[in-house]
């Protein structure tokens, strides 16, 4: 689907974003768009690095034992 964008759909497509947004405002875009893709990435290698991490231990059990247990 987004084989089929020729030089001309790009075209219209920034002419509407000017129009809508301003020339001011698009790098602005740009850049917070970048960094919430860099935060959604980081965000994922650490997802993936903690579930490759070995599970916790058990928590101790610090209570009193009886003798015929």
């Amino acid at each position: 689907m987004l084989a089929d964008l020729s030089i001309w759909h790009i075209l219209i497509l920034v002419g509407v974003l000017m129009l809508v947004f301003g020339a001011k405002r698009i790098p602005e875009i740009g850049a917070s768009l970048g960094k919430g893709i860099q935060e959604f990435k980081r965000g994922l290698s650490a997802a993936s690095s903690a579930s490759t991490d070995e599970p916790p231990p058990p928590p101790k059990d610090d209570r009193p034992r009886r003798l015929n247990e």
